[in-house]
């Protein structure tokens, strides 16, 4: 089933949440000492109405993506664990703490409907939705809602996520299966594709001015 990848994500967000939140607080703080520096010789420079107001649009689109990504995640979450839950129930297995369900699964001493088993299959299949290309696009596309798209913060991002995954392989138990191993390979390339898209450019249009 689709465990492994719907145990990393959530993880993994939440990690990643923190870690914007802190990056906010700390970019905050240089701009208020900034500004306090800069009070004796303020410019007016046209456009700059302009400029706060695209920031504020762009601050509110990420902040609308970002609560689309975590309530779709909770969404798909909940089903799974209700769906998990009854399993349980039904197969005499106590249910404790999320992390007892995960290590459950890990132990494979269970057996599952040919319904469950179907759309577990689609929904780990190459496009389905916690398959490794759609999974790990969340990721990243979350990671760059966060942080207001800005490629500088990718390390400190990415430094997030693998906090996450080792998270979710503490929760399963064991070492995680193949398809989560390839979610985070994804992860990892994506958000280096990211990280170089300024110097992609930079190099770009050095090559076109020469």
């Amino acid at each position: 089933m689709a465990i492994t990848s719907i145990n990393s994500y959530p993880s993994t967000t939440s990690t990643v949440s923190g870690s914007a939140t802190t990056q906010t607080k700390e970019n905050e703080t240089s701009k208020n000492t900034s500004s306090a520096a800069d009070s004796t010789g303020v410019v007016y420079e046209k456009g700059s109405t302009d400029t706060s107001a695209a920031k504020t649009e762009t601050k509110a689109t990420n902040s609308a993506l970002v609560a689309k990504l975590k309530a779709d995640s909770e969404s798909r979450l909940s089903q799974m664990r209700d769906i998990v839950t009854k399993m349980m129930t039904k197969q005499g297995a106590a249910i404790g703490t999320a992390d007892s369900m995960w290590r459950f699964l890990a132990g494979g001493n269970f057996t599952v409907s040919a319904a469950a088993k179907a759309q577990a299959q689609a929904d780990i299949a190459d496009d389905g939705y916690w398959g490794v290309e759609k999974t790990s696009d969340r990721i990243v596309d979350f990671a760059k809602a966060l942080s207001g798209d800005d490629p500088e913060q990718a390390d400190k991002m990415l430094e997030a996520v693998k906090k996450g995954f080792k998270l979710a392989t503490k929760s399963w138990g064991r070492d995680m299966p193949d398809i989560t191993q390839r979610t985070y390979d994804a992860v990892v390339d994506k958000f280096d594709k990211w990280k170089n898209e300024n110097k992609t450019e930079e190099t770009a249009a050095t090559e076109d001015n020469k």
